[in-house]
């Protein structure tokens, strides 16, 4: 298992409290230029900025079950903005003017590593990099907040697109299978979420064969697979934190309105 991270002006592996950095290309052709940085004084970003943000619903048994929909056959998927991306210890806060609820969604991420399209279920595992944590933040009540003439279109870009609702980190883990982990949620340190990642009904080799039908996935994009049941709503002031065993703990802070995004 390799834990890749990402800082300002490169990147490197992390191995406990260090990391050996890296030149090059993280998804291709790498060396270690044999500076090793204390991870105290690393300031680490997400570890990738994908073109693509995919995020999934309804993917695992224990929703489908709660909220009588049917197991889909096929992804159920959205796009998050880029620039809801913010990296592990970075702030966020709901959109200017907005009171609604804000809701912790926490998720396996999958790391694409080298172009796809078209792949069948086989080869897409060749073509996934690694694994990382996601926070899929969303605005709850922008769903459908649409004008009144347009009560049937929700509004799945816009509830999920607002700036820093994309926390990703806190590294990308290789050579690893995490349908043996499960996911956690803490707000404040008070576990909230804990599901097992073997519930989900398309796997990430599934997920991504299916996906390159209708787009071609390139290196760094991230898929984020869905979430599990007990998803709530968050309160300014809380951290929230995200670990999937093998990967780490991504952890963010729900900023006040007095506070400035990271």
């Amino acid at each position: 298992m390799t834990l890749w991270v990402r800082f300002a002006g490169g990147f490197g592996v992390l191995a406990g409290d260090t990391v050996a950095v890296h030149d090059g290309d993280m998804f291709g052709a790498n060396a270690p230029t044999g500076e090793v940085r204390t991870l105290a004084d690393t300031n680490l970003l997400a570890p990738v900025v994908p073109g693509k943000f995919i995020g999934l619903w309804n993917n695992f048994h224990a929703v489908a079950a709660r909220t009588g929909h049917p197991a889909p056959t096929v992804p159920l998927y959205f796009l998050k903005a880029t620039s809801s991306i913010i990296g592990p210890e970075d702030g966020f806060r709901a959109p200017p003017g907005y009171d609604g609820k804000v809701v912790y969604e926490g998720e396996l991420g999958v790391v694409i590593g080298t172009r796809c399209f078209n792949v069948s279920e086989a080869e897409a595992a060749h073509h996934i990099f690694g694994y990382t944590c996601v926070n899929d933040i969303t605005a709850a009540d922008l769903f459908f907040a649409a004008d009144p003439e347009f009560p049937s279109f929700p509004q799945w870009a816009r509830a999920k697109g607002c700036d820093g609702f994309g926390p990703i980190g806190p590294a990308i883990a290789t050579g690893i299978d995490p349908m043996g982990a499960a996911v956690k949620v803490a707000l404040n340190g008070r576990e909230r979420q804990n599901y097992p990642l073997s519930d989900m009904i398309l796997s990430p080799a599934r997920i991504v064969s299916l996906l390159s039908r209708e787009m071609t996935l390139l290196p760094g994009d991230v898929i984020a697979c869905g979430t599990s049941v007990n998803a709530l709503p968050m309160r300014p002031g809380m951290v929230v934190e995200v670990s999937i065993d093998g990967i780490g703990t991504l952890r963010n802070h729900y900023l006040t309105d007095a506070a400035q995004v990271s």
